[in-house]
This record gives C-alpha cells, sequence and structure tokens, in this order.
C-alpha cells in the first residue's frame, strides 16, 4: 500500500493538514502529493508546469479533489481528467464541504467515482478518512497504464 500516490487537492492549509493527520493517524504512510489550485493538479496529472518531465506512468491511485479551488475550480479539474486518455480511468473522490445539492449531480454528472462531505468533528474525518484508505488504497484494483496511453 505504501508505494501508491495519493494526490489531495485543496486550497485551505488548514483542511490539508487535517487530512495529513487524518491519514497519519490512521497509519496510510503513501506518498502524499499536495497540489493548491486545479492548476498545479492538472500540471501533476499530466506532466506540465513544475512538473514537467515527470514519470506519467507513475500515476495516483486516488485522487482527493476539493470543489472550491483558486484558478480551476475542482469541477473543471474533474471534467480535463475525464476528457484524457492518460487519466480518464483514475479513481477521483470528491472531498469538499460544500453541501450544494447541484455539486453533488455535476460531480457524479462528470465522472466522479464517489463524493464525501468533510465532516466537520475531526474524530469523524479520521474515520473517514480510514474508509477511503482502505478501500481505495487497499481493496479497489485500478486498470493498468500502458505506454501506448502517454
Amino acid at each position: 500500500m505504501e508505494n501508491k500516490i495519493i494526490l489531495l487537492v485543496e486550497d485551505n492549509l488548514d483542511d490539508v493538514d487535517l487530512t495529513l493527520r487524518a491519514l497519519k493517524k490512521n497509519n496510510i504512510k503513501n506518498e502524499i502529493v499536495v497540489a493548491g489550485d486545479g492548476v498545479e493538479a492538472l500540471d501533476y496529472l499530466f506532466g506540465t508546469g513544475k512538473y514537467s518531465g515527470r514519470d506519467l506512468m507513475m500515476m495516483p491511485t486516488i485522487i482527493l479533489l476539493d470543489l472550491k479551488l483558486p484558478k480551476i475550480d475542482g469541477l473543471e479539474v474533474l471534467r480535463r481528467i475525464r476528457a484524457n486518455k492518460l487519466t480518464k480511468l483514475l479513481p477521483v473522490v470528491i472531498l469538499t464541504s460544500s453541501r450544494e445539492e447541484q455539486d453533488i449531480i455535476n460531480g457524479y454528472s462528470l465522472g466522479v467515482n464517489s463524493y464525501v462531505r468533510k465532516p466537520v468533528d475531526f474524530n469523524q474525518f479520521t474515520e473517514a478518512v480510514n474508509q477511503l484508505g482502505l478501500y481505495w488504497l487497499l481493496f479497489n484494483e485500478l486498470p493498468p497504464i500502458k505506454n501506448g496511453d502517454l
């Protein structure tokens, strides 16, 4: 489980810290790449910008995606992930505090794998992260990436 990458796309530093603490508390020791906005997330995924030259065969096992992001919002990030053959099958979990019904509908319409509201309570949040980690990092099987996909 440790060689699987988690891409955390979150602009709120308190939520980044909370998520990292919850992962650590649950002994999830995977490499965690934090992207602070939608542009950085897409740069990481497609090997552009500051991630130019990154090995695109090393894709995240799971993307934890906030919706309310600067530069490019989470739904647009999801739209671009699903539009690219290299990333279209990557598991994406929207992890957000949004309670907007339209955000849920839009997320699923664009192909999100799961929509999770961030619990306010740290213990509940830790348990939610534990469940996400167990399922997406331990039990879920990803399709292989082939050089022809690049």
